[in-house]
């Protein structure tokens, strides 16, 4: 395996490169499927039926704490990333650990946020605005949790094995899913809460 030193670790051999692009055409996959939900969301945001509307359950405070949660994390994941590319390995696993216990408190408002809708009546089967409501919200936090777990199993390789190659190629990658996820997170945050209060 030739390293080219002069590239970001995580650029330096030619798999390295080429697993970075196949990840660019997933991510482009996970485009169109959340580009699916949004647009079943705002053909179906009316169709309440006899169930609620977003502004009768959409409380502005937890949707407040969970944005600044995920958006912070995505600060912290990319100062990992910038100690990864020093090399201060500790320095990047703390930014790490930062990032999923942020994700970890983003979770928890979720599901704190599930019990509150169902208590308010909106579960999945009330009405189609729930179940594309419920269903969009429950799709990107199943993506953040299954984050939580992958940062999780990049945090202890990282701890066994050192600044590698192929380590900094995963962490890498894990930034740019876990990006992704904030920047669907501001359109579910701007098009789905903001205008559903309206």
């Amino acid at each position: 395996m030739k390293i080219d030193n002069s590239l970001p670790l995580e650029y330096s051999t030619e798999e390295n490169r080429l697993k970075i692009f196949g990840f660019w055409i997933f991510l482009g996959a996970e485009i169109m499927l959340f580009a699916t939900l949004f647009a079943t969301y705002f053909t179906l945001y009316n169709r309440t039926g006899s169930g609620p509307d977003g502004a009768e359950i959409f409380v502005i405070t937890p949707v407040i704490f969970e944005t600044f949660l995920l958006l912070t994390s995505s600060f912290t994941i990319g100062l990992g990333i910038h100690a990864m590319r020093l090399g201060r390995e500790k320095a990047m696993i703390n930014f790490f650990i930062l990032t999923l216990i942020l994700g970890l408190g983003f979770l928890g408002i979720e599901i704190y946020e599930f019990i509150h809708y169902a208590h308010e009546g909106a579960g999945i089967g009330a009405s189609a605005f729930t179940s594309i409501l419920l269903t969009t919200l429950g799709t990107h936090g199943a993506h953040v949790t299954l984050g939580f777990f992958w940062g999780l199993f990049i945090v202890m390789q990282v701890k066994k094995r050192g600044l590698t190659p192929e380590t900094a190629n995963k962490s890498f990658i894990f930034s740019l899913y876990w990006h992704f996820l904030d920047v669907v997170w501001i359109f579910i945050f701007s098009f789905i809460y903001l205008k559903g209060m309206m």
